[in-house]
């Protein structure tokens, strides 16, 4: 399970991460140089010690020659040292107090330079600030300098040999004290040597465990990074070519809970949306492919209608006025003959007949105009009409027929509801929807009738508990010479014409019904403004009919 943490968290601890890393080496890195540094430099203030060193113990080795050449000197018998010295020893003395001189002053400068280094320079290396030792074996050769400078003017000294012994005895004490000064300096090299091997076992430990630390946070530090944001991100994108593609089925996983996981999932509710939607609109083209088929289908048959409706009036009108005409003169031709029994009953079959051909031929000549009337509505001259007045004349007007009076019909209207409609054409639209619905009652059943106002437009609901409808009748509903009445009556064409008539109003009708037994519904809805295609149909139906 992914933290409750935000995506700016997760990069800031990625990036924290990561400096700690440099951090880390940088610190150990710099350490080590610097270590180093201070080290070379500490050997290097050290180091000028050795010279000066080896010129104070040469100064003092030269300086022991010289009283050595003095003692030789006195070395010589007392009968030949009291023969009175000659030229040539004169010179060997003046030679050793000169020689004397000189490197007694350049141990005193070598000394003072030595105590001058050790004074001013301070290694930074703790192990190479102690100079004590150092410090304190110069004095000690200072103390002896001291009282061996104040012979430096005194030309007597060489004449006594117990002074000569006693300088020569001091400069060998300064000798080997100055001998012990490099001793020092090496010993605590060979200790520095000791520490410097634990100090760099200490730091390879260090840097295998800092590389190894390093190693496994980066490791981590990567891991977390291509987890949390690599790796979403990879997701999300790869998601969205898959829904470009057309997959809008596809759902975009991302198994975080930071701003991606919100971006994945506000992605998801797109795409579900941008479904609904486009399926909405499939449903709808489809819904209006079909009301388009379903308007020119009735827009060839109504052409068709027209035609064949004036073909066929005028002959059913000669048939109907020759029937009509044969049976006053059949019964003008039988009143001249012989009154009989045989005769009247044939006169009676005769006139039965021609009677029969007269009404099936105004019935014919009705459904002929119907034809015509659905195909051919006329112009419209549309006027503001209170809907609720006109379905209540219509529904009085029905009530009075006799085979509907076992049937009842109850109206409702709450408001007033105007509507710019043309009043003979929206009466037969009601007219029609009621008597299919009376039609499909058994005695005793019920039809309502609601005239109401809904999302600004103007609704005509008839529903009724009859015999309902299937889904076959559904679909082919408003399709003219379609009919599935009880009776086997009717010519299919009552719901057509209602369909184009409320089609050139600007609305609407819907048929319904959960199945056989269950009764219909009806629903007329018209716009409360006027629409152009209302004033248009009927230049439009004479140029399709022209053409």
């Amino acid at each position: 399970m992914s933290l409750q943490w935000s995506l700016q968290t997760k990069i800031w601890l990625c990036v924290g991460s990561l400096c700690a890393i440099v951090a880390l080496l940088s610190g150990i890195s710099l350490n080590g140089v610097y270590a180093y540094r201070e080290l070379v430099r500490s050997l290097s203030v050290r180091a000028v010690e050795l010279p000066l060193a080896g010129e104070l113990s040469q100064g003092l080795g030269d300086l022991r020659v010289t009283l050595s050449r003095a003692r030789a000197l006195h070395s010589l018998p007392d009968s030949e040292r009291r023969v009175e010295a000659t030229g040539i020893e004169q010179l060997d003395v003046q030679l050793v107090k000169h020689d004397f001189r000189r490197n007694l002053l350049s141990v005193q400068n070598t000394l003072q330079q030595y105590q001058e280094t050790l004074e001013t320079s301070r290694p930074t290396d703790p192990r190479f600030q102690d100079n004590s030792h150092e410090l304190a074996t110069l004095d000690a050769i200072n103390s002896v300098l001291k009282h061996l400078m104040r012979y430096l003017d005194d030309p007597a000294w060489m004449l006594d040999q117990l002074r000569v012994e006693s300088l020569a005895a001091q400069v060998d004490e300064m000798y080997e004290l100055a001998n012990t000064l490099p001793q020092h300096l090496h010993t605590r090299l060979h200790a520095f040597a000791d520490d410097v091997k634990v100090t760099y076992r200490a730091w390879i430990v260090v840097a295998w465990t800092s590389t190894v630390l390093t190693a496994f946070v980066l490791g981590v530090t990567l891991f977390l990074f291509y987890r949390w944001i690599i790796g979403p991100i990879q997701n999300l994108i790869a998601g969205s070519r898959i829904i470009a593609g057309g997959n809008f089925q596809h759902r975009v996983e991302v198994r975080t809970s930071d701003e991606i996981a919100e971006l994945a999932h506000a992605l998801n509710d797109m795409t579900t949306r941008f479904r609904e939607i486009r399926d909405d609109l499939d449903r709808k083209v489809k819904e209006r492919t079909k009301e388009v088929l379903q308007s020119e289908q009735l827009a060839s048959v109504g052409f068709l209608a027209a035609g064949v409706a004036h073909e066929i009036n005028n002959p059913l009108a000669s048939i109907a006025w020759a029937a009509e005409s044969l049976e006053g003169r059949v019964g003008d031709a039988f009143g001249e003959v012989e009154e009989g029994a045989a005769a009247a009953s044939e006169l009676a079959v005769i006139q039965k007949y021609l009677r029969c051909i007269q009404t099936e031929a105004f019935r014919c000549k009705g459904i002929t105009e119907r034809l015509l009337d659905f195909s051919r509505l006329g112009d419209m001259q549309m006027h503001d009409t209170n809907l609720g007045e006109l379905v209540e004349g219509v529904i009085g007007m029905v009530r009075h027929i006799g085979k509907y009076r076992d049937k009842q019909i109850e109206f409702q209207s709450a408001i007033a509801v105007i509507a710019p409609v043309e009043a003979q054409q929206l009466k037969q639209v009601v007219l029609n929807l009621v008597t299919n619905s009376l039609d499909s009652l058994d005695p005793g059943g019920t039809v309502w009738v609601e005239v109401r106002k809904a999302q600004g437009k103007a609704e005509i609901i008839v529903r009724d508990n009859g015999c309902g409808m299937t889904d076959e009748v559904r679909e082919h509903l408003f399709e003219p010479f379609f009919t599935r009445r009880r009776d086997g009556s009717g010519t299919g064409l009552g719901l057509s014409i209602t369909y184009r008539i409320v089609q050139d109003h600007g609305g609407s009708i819907v048929g319904q019904s959960a199945g056989p037994g269950t009764g219909s519904r009806f629903c007329v809805t018209l716009p409360l403004i006027a629409t152009e295609k209302q004033y248009g149909h009927a230049q439009r139906q004479e140029k399709r009919v022209a053409a």
